[in-house]
């Protein structure tokens, strides 16, 4: 199961965003979510053409 990583081996990005830890996953979905919010407050805000 996740959780049993050794994060001391990881370097750059892999350090937050892998798969094999809890606090990566959750790191991941968090991302997710913040880019998803970030599209729809862009599409809902853009002007629309006339």
């Amino acid at each position: 199961m996740a959780g049993g990583g050794d994060e001391s081996k990881l370097t750059g990005l892999s350090r937050y965003f892998n798969g094999e830890t809890m606090r990566g996953r959750a790191n991941v979905a968090k991302a997710t979510y913040a880019s998803i919010g970030l599209l729809i407050l862009y599409f809902s805000l853009k002007p629309s053409k006339k």
